[in-house]
């Protein structure tokens, strides 16, 4: 590891990327998008490329996922590959508020915990609008408050913990993003939606269900997959002392808040794009 690695980085090295309500999340953005052979769709923030991958297994879809980091499009490639999916799935390194596509050019746009990282959030909504096609979908999931207001030891810990690979990063050395991840209310993700002129299809508050993120995450890499993960671990812990000192700053952060699930959770938000009129 060198200077102008990120936590992110670390995350592409390991091949690990998740995102919160894990395959079930995934599985209702397809059926809310209306995802099926026929699509062409866009998966922006696609980290190690398992959502790309996954969605052109089950659907038979084609996939387009851009990453901002070359480190996860590499491990993305590397997926597709192996899975004999290289054909039906790319990937190319892009920034979630200029994407590299013309207008129209997609059925469905999808992000998992993606958009929450970006500098100007309404700016990237604004961009997958532009590169859907009239008629087509866009699926957010991104992290929520379930209820308000938020009692004071739960906002300290959003803005501490939720930020902590951040400022890890950089108290190590590592370049950041210089953005810090930030819950909103469902009502900030729906406008974001409304505000470009998209029809609102769904707005969703989930509580999170530690067994079910757990049996997510088996099914989305498979033990095979998941042993791969933790050998990849392994190795970076012993030859980099970067990621010790970063796996010891991330154990840190103290017992979380004993009421946490009642207002921290996720949120499914689905806009079309309406059909131009004559």
């Amino acid at each position: 590891m060198h200077a102008q690695h990120s936590f992110f980085d670390f995350s592409a090295e390991v091949g690990l990327t998740k995102h919160i309500g894990g395959v079930v999340a995934t599985r209702e953005l397809i059926q809310l998008c209306q995802i099926d052979a026929s699509k062409y769709v866009l998966d922006v923030g696609c980290g190690v490329g398992r959502t790309p991958c996954y969605l052109a297994k089950t659907t038979g879809c084609r996939v387009m996922g851009v990453d901002i980091l070359p480190a996860m499009v590499a491990r993305a490639q590397e997926l597709a590959l192996a899975e004999n999916l290289a054909s039906q799935v790319e990937f190319r390194v892009a920034d979630a508020q200029a994407l590299p596509f013309e207008d129209a050019t997609f059925d469905a746009v999808l992000t998992e915990s993606v958009t929450t990282f970006t500098d100007d959030r309404q700016k990237a909504v604004r961009e997958y609008a532009r590169v859907v096609r009239p008629g087509g979908f866009i699926g957010l999931n991104e992290s929520v408050w379930l209820k308000t207001p938020v009692p004071p030891e739960i906002a300290a810990w959003a803005s501490q913990d939720l930020g902590a690979p951040e400022r890890v990063a950089q108290d190590l050395g590592f370049a950041g993003s210089g953005v810090q991840m930030q819950v909103l209310s469902a009502a900030e993700w729906q406008g974001f939606l409304e505000n470009v002129g998209l029809q609102l299809v769904a707005a969703r508050r989930y509580a999170i269900d530690t067994a079910q993120e757990a049996k997510g995450l088996a099914e989305r890499y498979g033990r095979g997959g998941m042993l791969r993960v933790f050998w990849r671990m392994l190795k970076l812990y012993l030859r980099s002392p970067a990621y010790r000192a970063f796996v010891k700053s991330t154990r840190q952060g103290g017992v979380l808040p004993a009421n946490l699930a009642e207002y921290f959770g996720y949120g499914i938000f689905v806009g079309r794009k309406l059909p131009a009129t004559a």
